[in-house]
């Protein structure tokens, strides 16, 4: 769960590190077109502070959001006016509609701690999802691209605050341990020193096939996408 301070950092941060996302969106939007041509409306899950959505809506007309993060959502409710924003677990949510197409991206769904809430959330995007419709869905690495030891850093300038983030991902049994450590430097508060440590699993391919297929979905895997993880292209079945 992100908090105020994690959703400023999260924009400055990925915007700093280069993070193109109109590049990405422009290609989730080739591979649901590709697919269903006459796509009209979408739902982001893991929506985070809207980056995606407000490239997506050109395209889509009739978009929705869905994060866990209350704090998250406030940031992507001032970029995006007007377009609904639902707080909500990926797990349980029920928003009585459905759309053309579902994107998760970003890894979110890497957040899922098992196989079972792998399939549960899938189930979800495909009761929220028409007959023939498309997921575009951003996985983590699987078990043998995944690079244990693997450290990154990165010093951000915007405006008169600096922040520098440095990260270091292991392995622990099926997931990643990601530890990350942020100095945030103003010129009013000082020197900040924040930390954060998260799991995300690693799902084997063959583990989100089975998942996608047992959530009413027929799945097709793309090398392409947003860094080298490459990106599952989901139908979803008749009812």
């Amino acid at each position: 769960m992100y908090r105020s301070e994690d959703a400023q950092l999260y924009d400055l941060v990925h915007q700093g590190r280069g993070k193109d996302y109109a590049a990405e969106a422009a290609e989730v939007t080739g591979l649901i077109l590709a697919r269903r041509p006459e796509a009209m409306s979408l739902l982001d899950v893991a929506c985070g502070t809207g980056e995606h959505l407000q490239h997506l809506v050109g395209t889509f007309p009739d978009v929705a959001g869905l994060d866990l993060s209350e704090d998250m959502l406030v940031t992507a409710k001032s970029r995006l006016p007007g377009v609904p924003l639902h707080q909500g677990d990926m797990l349980d949510f029920a928003l009585g509609r459905r759309f053309d197409a579902v994107t998760c991206l970003f890894s979110s769904i890497g957040h899922m701690r098992d196989t079972d809430e792998l399939t549960r959330a899938l189930s979800r995007f495909a009761a929220h999802t028409v007959p023939g419709g498309v997921a575009v869905i951003d996985p983590w690495w699987f078990p043998e691209t995944f690079l244990p030891g693997y450290v990154a850093g990165d010093v951000v300038r915007a405006d008169e605050r600096t922040v520098a983030r440095v990260s270091h991902a292991s392995r622990e049994a099926n997931a990643t341990r990601m530890n990350v450590h942020y100095l945030v430097a103003d010129p009013e508060a000082g020197v900040r020193h924040l930390e954060e440590s998260t799991l995300i699993t690693l799902f084997t391919r063959d583990e989100y096939e089975v998942a996608f297929r047992r959530s009413g979905w027929e799945p097709s895997y793309v090398d392409q996408g947003p860094g080298a993880r490459g990106l599952f292209v989901a139908v979803r079945g008749q009812d």
